[in-house]
């Protein structure tokens, strides 16, 4: 069974850049049939996807965020990580790692709170 799980720091100050790691286990991120993706949930708001990162490394992002975030992986520890740059209070969410096949997130990890303030 897979499992995921989110860290990171749970403050950020605006216009810095977040970064958050997701390490996987019961899955190899580079071997798998998943892709890895990154999902958030501001307060009191919808779910946004964020991105996917496939098993060989290429990369699909949300069009209204793609000139900030960049998802990377990290083969020896089997995780990825998430960076999301020029962060501003908008960006104050829940942040949640998943794995994804066939149109449906099938794993999720537990979730990391990131707040953007000075």
């Amino acid at each position: 069974q897979v499992q995921l799980r989110e860290s990171g720091p749970g403050l950020v100050k605006p216009s810095q850049t977040l970064s958050l790691t997701c390490t996987v286990s019961g899955d190899s991120i580079t071997a798998s049939v998943n892709y890895w993706s990154w999902i958030r949930q501001p307060p009191g708001k919808t779910f946004e996807w964020i991105g996917h990162i496939k098993p060989s490394a290429d990369t699909f992002y949300n069009p209204a965020l793609k000139d900030r975030a960049s998802i990377t992986m990290d083969t020896s520890k089997n995780q990825f990580t998430l960076q999301l740059t020029s962060v501003n209070t908008e960006d104050t969410a829940t942040y949640y790692c998943a794995s994804w096949r066939h149109g449906s997130f099938t794993s999720w990890g537990r979730g990391t709170q990131v707040t953007v303030s000075s």
